[in-house]
């Protein structure tokens, strides 16, 4: 009887310690909160102090703090860290509220999370300011970028669209009201035809109109068609729609000029136009010409692109713009383009300078961090915005069938507009079967 209950126990202890092993590869999250929070929290009490005084985050206390501790506590005085404010456990890390003593700003923290990092044995940690002399350490305790899943309550409204998620677990969100204007770049299978594709998947939700312009002949966007309100597949049918936009983008202006208003969303909801949203997938080939006599219209279609960076967001029309690389040496008009789009993503590239051309003059820190993105690792980006903060993001799975099947399904949302009439894709006709190739006729043996 003795035999058979230590078997027991011995094989509930080899169950128990299979189970979460598995669990720490299959169910990371069901780790993290059985094993991984439990330590990583009692390592973060126990050695806190120490942690912030050898990485430099400390500052001598007052005066009156230092003669209390001396005269009155009979102790040794001591640097003082962050104070710790509230400790708040997620399902993904850890969120540590400090509060900071005079003489530390949240760059200092910001300086030091690669150290801090390695002292609590967390994957990662960034640092967010919350308010004035308050911040948060959010502590992420294992890979949340290895297999995406977006939360089911990340769904797309307004004009916001959850489109990733960041490496604290958090969901990175597209919003056209707050960032109206933005650029994807990335190299070949790196993720970014990925983040196009979620992006569109939750636009083609939305009560928007959608206009592509793809001069690949519309390889990457025809297949979303149905959902499209315009869709052109050359350079010289995309000259003709960024002139259609301008002209539509004066009417509205004077529609804000009758109702003496400023913004498109002061108008009132009968006579509100509907915002308008162009993807435009390959932005190079708007600036390459093969011939001098192309120069003229190219430079056209450029300052039209131009003004519409500069003025359009007032009046709802957003653009959304990817490429490989995009800089000044595409051509005139390259660099006042790109400082009109604020939102910065930018996947793995093929050279520093791309990274350079997408961040650094916005999150100069995020260069580095952009390539370092492995290549077994396609949807990875590093997402910029213009105060200088950065943070990784990771796009989920999305294949070209799953986008183009939601755009079937809302295709009853696409508006249709007047101005947009020359320019409304066709539906997409069935692709023919490839011909059968007739099995080869065996050799026959020549005879004498």
């Amino acid at each position: 009887m003795t035999d058979l209950v230590v078997y027991l126990e011995g094989a509930g202890l080899a169950a128990g310690a299979g189970g979460i092993g598995y669990a720490k590869y299959r169910a990371p999250r069901v780790y993290w909160s059985l094993v991984g929070l439990p330590v990583t929290w009692g390592r973060f009490t126990c050695t806190y102090s120490a942690t912030m005084e050898v990485c430099g985050l400390t500052v001598q206390p007052s005066g009156f703090r230092a003669f209390v501790r001396r005269n009155v506590a009979r102790g040794e005085v001591r640097p003082v860290p962050p104070k710790v404010r509230r400790i708040r456990p997620t399902s993904t890390g850890l969120r540590v509220t400090l509060r900071l003593p005079a003489g530390l700003e949240p760059a200092d923290l910001a300086a030091s999370t690669e150290r801090l990092r390695h002292a609590w044995g967390v994957r990662s940690v960034t640092v967010a300011e919350t308010k004035p002399g308050y911040v948060e350490l959010r502590m992420t305790g294992y890979d949340v970028l290895n297999r995406v899943r977006l939360p089911r309550k990340a769904q797309p409204r307004d004009l916001i669209v959850p489109v990733a998620l960041r490496e604290d677990g958090t969901v990175y969100e597209r919003d056209y009201r707050k960032v109206p204007m933005a650029l994807t770049l990335g190299a070949n299978q790196s993720g970014k035809s990925m983040y196009q594709r979620n992006l569109i998947k939750g636009l083609a939700r939305l009560p928007v109109g959608l206009i592509g312009i793809d001069c690949k002949r519309g390889v990457e966007q025809g297949r979303y068609a149905p959902r499209l309100s315009a869709l052109v597949t050359n350079p010289e049918g995309a000259g003709l729609l960024i002139d259609a936009l301008i002209g539509e983008m004066e009417e509205r202006f004077d529609l804000l000029a009758l109702y003496g208003v400023s913004d498109l969303w002061e108008l009132p909801d009968q006579v509100r136009p509907v915002p308008l949203i162009v993807l435009i997938d390959e932005i190079a080939e708007l600036f390459l010409v093969t011939s001098k006599k192309d120069e003229p219209a190219r430079d056209r279609t450029v300052m039209q692109l131009v003004r519409l960076g500069q003025m359009a967001r007032a009046v709802g029309i957003f653009l959304e713009v990817c490429g490989q690389r995009f800089g000044s040496d595409l051509g005139r008009g390259a660099t006042a383009l790109r400082a009109q789009l604020t939102g910065r993503v930018v996947h793995r590239v093929n050279d520093k300078q791309t990274a350079e051309m997408g961040l650094g003059d916005i999150a100069p820190d995020a260069v580095t961090a952009v390539t370092g993105i492995a290549p077994d690792r396609p949807g990875v980006a590093v997402a910029g915005d213009t105060s200088g903060g950065w943070s990784r993001i990771r796009t989920p799975e999305t294949t070209p069938e799953q986008a183009a099947a939601v755009c079937r399904e809302f295709a009853h949302l696409a508006p249709a507009l007047p101005f947009l009439a020359p320019f409304r894709p066709v539906a997409q006709l069935t692709m023919p079967p490839m011909p059968a190739v007739p099995p080869p006729v065996p050799a026959q043996p020549v005879g004498d």
